[in-house]
């Protein structure tokens, strides 16, 4: 009887499985106020990435809030925000202008289908080789494309933007140290809406940026012939808007990994974005991704946790322009402004530019971390500055390990034989430089390559060894490599006399 009272009942089981912000008030409160910042921040971004894309404000609300929804559900990394994006945008803006928004729209649903296929193969266990300087840079390089963003919003505009901007980015800092009940975004965007109108201040709107949707979307097929041409058509962009889309994701992901300590399921969240922009694709949406920007307002400014935050943004986004259209098209952009300036001070690692940190890392990291952020600066797209950062820093790695191989050489006694000892790691960096370490003139006749403490790693190794056995063959003297582990032995036995040696 004993056995059977100790064990949970039901109820306690069911209990245990019930998420955070169901058994806890204060994080229901957290992700629900979360929620509602990142959805008036939504809104100005949306329209403003439909304008880049070429289409109506209410293909990137709709793409805003189908995105949102869904991958709370699907996605991998939890207070993650996707919606309409800047990055996706861009690269969809051609076909639009050049076809139309009916194929827009079938590129998007290709897009999905593609990410959820690279998804399935793996394709986010790539990001193991994106190395911490080139993190470094794409955050430092998303906090300066933020700020930059809302320069325009300060140009031009009448003088008592200022001001408001100035008042929105005071109520941030102070207001937490007076509570954390209520987030400070939230706060600055209600006080300086109410003194605006109030006040009947002049200053630019979110109703100016376009008009707010009034009902909700419709699911339906693209309007295109369905057709081997269009196909072609539209596979180029929906390949360049799958691999942006799912690079911007998988980075944004390991960043809220970091900052929030926990860790995330990169392969679910490549798949949640492409069923996330198929189904945008079918309610007429223009596709997107994981959001930086409002990722950083729901998690590190507002301090959301769970997929409830990034819900209830989309739902509220919503609902905010259907039944709120009004109320929300009265809100000052420079609330807003004030609340992205305020994200791009927090995104930015100071840190990372320090004086003593400088001093301290290798010029190397120093060097991808520069070139990441000039290339996403100057593209403004981070999958650019990502890849250009991955590169370079490979490139910088090969040349490091490269130049800690080294040749020594040993005479016999009798001086009949030659040992030459090598260190290190042959690859095709180290293995160029290899053929030109040995005296092929002045060596006795017997040569001895001692590879016990070096690793073949390919081809272009097996083939340098191979040069230097000619190079001393044709001077009648003999070769003999010994020391080769398993796998540099196996890899050398299959190659060596099969690749062209050097003449």
């Amino acid at each position: 009887m004993s056995s059977l009272s100790s064990a949970p009942s039901p109820v306690a089981r069911l209990r245990g499985l019930k998420p955070d912000w169901l058994s806890d008030p204060k994080v229901w409160r957290t992700e629900v106020l979360a929620g509602l910042v990142v959805a008036l921040a939504l809104i100005p971004e949306a329209i403003s990435f439909s304008i880049i894309a070429g289409v109506d404000p209410t293909v990137g609300l709709f793409a805003s809030f189908t995105m949102a929804v869904t991958i709370a559900v699907v996605g991998g990394r939890r207070a993650m925000i996707s919606a309409a994006t800047g990055a996706v945008a861009l690269v969809i803006a051609p076909l639009n202008r050049e076809h139309g928004l009916g194929h827009l729209v079938a590129a998007v649903i290709l897009a999905g289908l593609i990410q959820v296929v690279l998804g399935a193969l793996g394709v986010a266990k790539l990001m193991r080789f994106i190395p911490r300087s080139v993190m470094v840079g794409f955050v430092n390089s998303l906090a300066i494309l933020i700020f930059m963003a809302q320069v325009p919003e300060m140009r031009d505009v009448p003088w008592a933007v200022y001001p408001l901007i100035a008042g929105g980015l005071a109520l941030m800092v102070i207001f937490p140290r007076i509570t954390t009940v209520v987030p400070a975004p939230l706060v600055s965007i209600v006080i300086l809406t109410v003194i605006t109108v109030g006040a009947a201040i002049a200053v630019p709107t979110v109703g100016d940026k376009g008009a707010l949707p009034s009902s909700l979307p419709v699911p339906g097929l693209p309007d295109v012939p369905f057709t081997l041409d269009t196909l072609t058509t539209i596979a180029p962009y929906a390949f360049a808007m799958a691999l942006v889309g799912l690079m911007e994701s998988l980075m944004t992901a390991k960043l809220v990994d970091d900052i929030t300590d926990t860790s995330s399921n990169k392969t679910r969240e490549s798949v949640g974005q492409g069923i996330a922009n198929i189904v945008t694709g079918f309610f007429g949406g223009m596709g997107g991704c994981a959001m930086i920007g409002q990722t950083m307002i729901n998690v590190k400014v507002s301090g959301a946790r769970t997929r409830l935050s990034t819900f209830l943004a989309g739902m509220f986004l919503m609902v905010l322009c259907i039944a709120f259209g009004p109320v929300v098209s009265d809100i000052p952009m420079a609330a807003l402004v004030a609340v992205m300036v305020m994200v791009s001070f927090a995104t930015f690692d100071r840190h990372s530019i320090a004086p003593g940190t400088l001093r301290r890392m290798p010029a190397g990291e120093i060097t991808v971390m520069v070139i990441t952020v000039v290339c996403v600066v100057i593209t403004h797209n981070l999958a650019i500055g990502v890849v250009v950062g991955s590169v370079t820093a490979m490139v910088v790695f090969a040349r490091r390990v490269a130049h800690l191989t080294e040749v020594t050489a040993v005479i016999d006694p009798d001086g009949s034989t030659v040992v030459y000892r090598v260190t290190g790691e042959l690859f095709f960096a180290s293995s160029n430089d290899l053929v030109g370490r040995f005296d092929y003139a002045g060596d006795p006749g017997r040569v001895v390559i001692d590879l016990s403490s070096a690793h073949i790693w390919d081809a272009s190794s097996v083939a340098a060894l191979d040069a230097i056995g000619t190079k001393y063959a044709r001077r009648g003297k003999s070769v003999e490599i010994t020391g080769l582990d398993d796998p540099s032995a196996r890899l050398h036995g299959r190659l060596t006399g099969e690749l062209a040696a050097e003449h």
